[in-house]
């Protein structure tokens, strides 16, 4: 390898470019996955587990699989299916893009039977898997959530709908 100048002006211009490169964002986001393939979904959900999530519909026309973005993966147990789960969950519309229901707003968590049907279909298969401590986001079709019927007069006929879910207990 040939050698390389060490001297003040490499060392200026090198501490330059990584004063820049850690002058990013400060905003509270991470990177989602999508176990699906799909790629709609939220990028700048809040990873603090402890406030209400505010949810922002994708500009993406609305996916036709359940998409499931891993917004903080938790590290307590894992959900599966027959355990009672305890969750915080904030539900939008993807086409009305308003906000339906959210048990933060009550202050008071969900508890359900996963696996058992309390739910509708998608929470059943968007929940398993998650650990306690996580937050995830479901962009949920109209045949996993309410179909043709809706629930009026909150959630369309047909819509596809936006939760996001922090599993606080699993039992």
């Amino acid at each position: 390898m040939p050698a390389v100048s060490r001297g003040p002006i490499s060392i200026f211009a090198v501490c330059a470019v990584l004063a820049i490169a850690g002058c990013g964002s400060s905003s509270d986001s991470t990177s989602s996955t999508s176990s699906s393939g799909e790629s709609a979904g939220s990028t700048d959900i809040s990873t603090n587990t402890k406030v209400k999530p505010e949810v922002t519909v994708p500009s993406e026309p609305a996916p036709k699989k359940l998409v499931e973005n891993e917004v903080v993966e938790g590290t307590g147990k894992e959900a599966k299916s027959g355990d009672e789960v305890t969750v915080q969950y904030v539900g939008v519309g993807y086409e009305s893009e308003e906000e339906f229901d959210s048990s933060w707003s009550r202050s008071e968590p969900f508890s359900f039977t996963l696996g058992a049907g309390e739910v509708i279909p998608g929470w059943d298969q968007g929940v398993a898997g998650m650990k306690v401590g996580g937050r995830r986001e479901l962009i949920i079709p109209a045949e996993l959530a309410y179909g043709p019927a809706g629930s009026p007069p909150a959630i369309g006929p047909n819509e596809t709908l936006i939760f996001v879910i922090d599993l606080l207990a699993v039992k």
